[in-house]
């Protein structure tokens, strides 16, 4: 018990950590997702570009939300974004620096799946065969627009009769996955490049205010992290002094069934102080209200003076 306990207080202490480690495996999953996944394409003119771009862009947008659910910050900035002033003014630098974080996170995955299905080109070759100009190959001359978009479309079945002794079909394809590849290894090294000049330019910029955002990105999340907690051991302690007086108040009816009663103050020590003269469900709730629409100030002193 207590390594599982180290284990998540590490992993409460280390949010970023974690969900880098979360964001990592996403990407490893949509790749085995891509390899697992059996890729049939339709053959119809009605039916392969959606069919093609659907593969292609709709697991990313779920990958993409999957990631915004699983990043425990999206719910805190949200939280912070959405809060009451109060007395604790709302830092947009600082909200702004949390959203960032977290798209930059949630969109690993997703970009992982679209790189990865333009290198493999199935997608691609599937959604555009019936838009290739069939000019440029000649095994379409001698045949009407009609038949040669249904040809066309059943490029991506090698195993079609139509198209298993067609000489065109192998260059219409190789042709798109050239342009599959170009495309996806354009978007790899823009993505590269940029993420080079983030990184290097960086330091060019105020790092003051980074840091500041920074620091008080991770102190809310800390504070809230905080705050539940402190919610969980004050219910723990209030559900058990209740429970205490709900005994005390049977008595006589425990006396009639002859159970031994425990002395007078015996479990209850410190817990008033504790509980800080909190005794009933409205001064609960006030007090949590409070905390939602007239958070403290950042200063202590303040408090101290007060």
């Amino acid at each position: 018990m207590d390594r599982f306990r180290m284990i998540f207080q590490y992993f409460q202490s280390n949010s970023e950590s974690v969900m880098n480690g979360i964001c990592g495996l996403l990407a490893l999953a949509s790749v085995k997702m891509y390899t697992c996944f059996d890729f049939s394409c339709p053959c119809l003119p009605q039916y392969n570009m959606a069919y093609g771009l659907g593969i292609m862009f709709i697991p990313p947008i779920t990958l993409f939300l999957c990631g915004l659910i699983l990043n425990r910050q999206s719910l805190v900035m949200l939280e912070e974004w959405r809060r009451p002033q109060g007395r604790r003014k709302k830092d947009l630098a600082v909200i702004r620096y949390m959203c960032s974080s977290i798209i930059q996170r949630a969109m690993v995955a997703p970009i992982v799946w679209i790189v990865v299905t333009l290198l493999d080109g199935k997608c691609l070759i599937c959604a555009f065969s019936g838009s290739v100009d069939p000019e440029k190959f000649v095994g379409f001359a001698n045949t009407s627009p009609v038949q040669v978009q249904q040809l066309l479309a059943k490029v991506p079945c090698k195993d079609d009769e139509l198209m298993r002794n067609n000489t065109s079909r192998k260059a219409v394809s190789r042709y798109l996955r050239c342009w599959s590849q170009a495309l996806g290894w354009s978007i790899l090294l823009i993505l590269i490049v940029a993420a080079f000049l983030t990184r290097w330019l960086r330091p060019c910029f105020n790092q003051a205010t980074l840091l500041q955002a920074r620091h008080w990105s991770n102190y809310i999340d800390i504070e809230q992290k905080i705050f539940e907690e402190t919610c969980c051991e004050h219910s723990r302690l209030f559900a058990h002094k209740c429970i205490l007086h709900f005994f005390k108040s049977m008595q006589q009816e425990i006396k009639l069934h002859s159970f031994n009663l425990p002395r007078e103050g015996e479990g209850a020590e410190g817990e008033e102080g504790l509980l800080q003269g909190i005794t009933d469900q409205d001064q609960v709730n006030k007090l949590l209200k409070m905390w939602y629409y007239d958070k403290p100030p950042l200063d202590v002193s303040q408090v101290t003076q007060r």
